[in-house]
């Protein structure tokens, strides 16, 4: 199977290369390349609560899918709560405890109801006396399973969830894609702190029941600043992270399973990317040819400056430049195929943000698009090179042309400005070391780093996957001046 031939048709790209949202990727195969990190092990963990955080893109509802598969191979219950189940939960109520009460009631009916259904002994008596039951849902759960099993007529996989929950109580709670209508607003941010509250007490107050809850890192981050009570949660959190070796390694597995080749992940971690990269030989092009300080570099190279440390990105990257060696009649991923979709990505991490955010930030186009390079700056050579007093004249200028307001009624000012622009991984955090290496820092590596009240010595970076649509005029500028990631 090494020599197949690639045609990157629609059906081979996504094979290839996977979708970008895990729901529609099958289990089977997200399972086959699927990296189970540190971060893994900390969500599934038995403990009540668990709170996984990160930027969209990262993989948070790949994990819950991947982790609620493993749980029913296990004979565990797995629950999935979906916006959808909860879209009238915790609103409308100015009282912050009865806010947590509402959401209480309502997660305990809904969890109450989908266990139920999966046994196959959900009816009318069961669903009135969950409703009146009260918060010991876990209790209810197992006197009501324990007295009916015998007198319904169940299927054979129920009868066995059934015997399973029986000997283990174990009930396992995913709540996933909260973001979905997020507006950054004040009540939204009290409804989400309400859930989280709720969720720790049903936790506690149920034995055998565990919540697995994913949030974005800017609903979580704008939660935990505005809301004193979630201290109390701050424990449970596990940030959604990844390095860049860790996604070119998720990319290898990707391609060798496509060839039906196997690997061991532990042992293609501890592999140098040089060597790893030999790997994408099959699909890309192995020197990049283009210009400047991109010229004859290795490919894995600028796919891995190219993304934001999130395997969306290089989801997206890698099958639009496909898609680009398909038009071109091409078997492999070309240097061409690259240069020809960089602005074309560009313009969708960009849109991607505004869409992301906008409703922290209505105005985050304008903010975006002021952050082009003026001509003066492109002719000193650092347009995207910023210190903490540049980017602050920088944003205080786009103040100036542009009414730029939080959503939450926040001031915009530049520094406030330039922690917003850091959170989003529109800027990176940028140093140059004695040895002439260039260190990056992202914000979810260090979320203090842009702190009103600590210069850490860094400086600021707007991030590759940005300019090419910040620049369209000048292409071979973006080449000239921007430096490639090292190797780790």
């Amino acid at each position: 199977m090494e020599n197949k031939e690639i045609k990157f048709d629609d059906t081979t790209i996504q094979a290839l290369f996977g979708f970008e949202d895990a729901e529609s990727e099958s289990i089977d195969r997200l399972k086959e390349y699927y990296l189970k990190k540190d971060t893994y092990d900390r969500v599934v963990a038995d403990l009540p609560v668990r709170i996984l955080v990160g930027h969209k893109g990262t993989g948070k509802s790949a994990l819950f899918k991947v982790a609620m598969s493993e749980e029913q191979e296990k004979g565990n219950l797995p629950i999935l709560i979906k916006p959808d189940d909860i879209a009238e939960l915790g609103k409308d109520d100015e009282n912050f405890l009865l806010r947590i009460r509402q959401w209480k009631y309502g997660l305990t009916k809904i969890i109450g109801e989908k266990v139920f259904s999966e046994f196959g002994l959900l009816d009318d008596s069961v669903l009135s006396k969950l409703t009146k039951f009260g918060l010991k849902l876990s209790n209810y759960i197992y006197e009501t399973v324990s007295t009916v099993k015998d007198n319904v007529d169940l299927l054979e996989s129920q009868k066995l969830l059934v015997s399973n929950f029986l000997s283990k109580r174990k009930i396992v709670v995913y709540i996933d894609d909260l973001d979905r209508g997020w507006e950054g607003k004040p009540d939204d941010i009290s409804r989400i702190s309400a859930l989280l509250n709720s969720v720790r007490d049903l936790a506690n107050e149920n034995k055998g029941i565990s919540f697995k809850v994913s949030l974005r890192s800017d609903v979580y981050y704008l939660v935990r600043t505005s809301d004193e009570s979630t201290d109390k949660i701050e424990s449970s959190v596990v940030w959604c992270e990844w390095s860049n070796h860790e996604i070119l390694v998720l990319l290898v597995k990707r391609i060798l399973t496509f060839f039906d080749i196997s690997a061991d992940y532990n042992n293609l971690l501890k592999t140098d990317q040089f060597y790893l990269s030999q790997h994408l030989d099959r699909v890309f092009e192995r020197r990049f040819q283009g210009r400047g300080k991109w010229s004859d570099t290795y490919t894995y190279k600028v796919l891995m400056s190219m993304i934001r440390k999130r395997p969306r990105d290089l989801v997206k990257l890698c099958s639009l430049s496909a898609q680009s060696a398909k038009r071109n009649n091409s078997s492999i991923i070309k240097t061409e195929n690259l240069q020809g979709i960089f602005e074309e990505y560009s313009q969708g991490r960009i849109q991607d943000t505004i869409n992301e955010f906008r409703s922290e930030l209505p105005s985050i186009d304008k903010l975006i698009f002021g952050m082009k390079p003026t001509r003066k700056q492109k002719q000193s050579g650092n347009g995207y090179v910023y210190t903490t007093q540049e980017l602050n004249a920088k944003i205080r200028n786009i103040l100036q042309n542009h009414k730029i307001i939080f959503k939450n009624g926040r001031a915009a000012e530049p520094k406030t400005i330039a922690q917003f622009l850091f959170k989003i991984n529109f800027l990176t955090a940028r140093k140059e070391l004695d040895n002439g290496e260039i260190q990056r820092k992202y914000f979810e590596e260090n979320r203090y780093l842009s702190s009103d009240f600590v210069d850490f010595g860094y400086d600021w970076e707007v991030h590759p996957a940005f300019r090419w649509a910040l620049q369209p005029d000048d292409i071979t500028d973006v080449f000239a001046k921007l430096s490639l990631i090292s190797d780790k």
